[in-house]
């Protein structure tokens, strides 16, 4: 968006492209006479009044449209196209850390368990005879919790 704003302050294409895009309307008053001037009207299709408790969304300070303009682009922006298309995006995503694998994986073994006859979890996972595991008199008073 900040590249988009640099790109609209470049000399040639302010007058290439943006003086076609947003020409303004200068209400000069003119009159025939000198009591014309005291009497003078001017019609909102004519000029369109400034609005003086204007506060800026701090794009640009000077005018009033070229503000609002680029407020609302950049919000469409992130609004849309990084939180709705980003998170679309994010949740569709294929699974870069593999834990649908896993969950596959694991009901593949327990079918591979279940067909071959053994308990679905193995409660001896070691080999108790190639552990070594201390005496009693090793462990003294030691309190083992389990």
């Amino acid at each position: 968006m900040a590249a988009l704003m640099k790109l609209r302050n470049m000399s040639i294409i302010q007058r290439t492209v943006w003086n076609h895009l947003s020409k303004t309307k200068r209400c000069i008053s003119t009159s025939k006479k000198n009591s014309d001037t005291a009497t003078h009207s001017t019609t909102t299709s004519e000029c369109p009044p400034e609005d003086k408790n204007w506060v800026s969304y701090g794009f640009d300070y000077e005018s009033k449209e070229e503000d609002t303009s680029a407020h609302h682009a950049s919000f469409f922006f992130t609004v849309s196209l990084c939180l709705v298309f980003g998170s679309f995006a994010w949740a569709y995503a294929p699974d870069v850390h593999m834990r649908d694998w896993a969950q596959r994986e694991a009901y593949l073994e327990l079918h591979r368990r279940e067909k071959a006859g053994l308990k679905p979890i193995d409660p001896n996972y070691i080999n108790p005879q190639s552990m070594k595991l201390p005496s009693d008199e090793e462990l003294c008073d030691v309190e083992i919790i389990i």
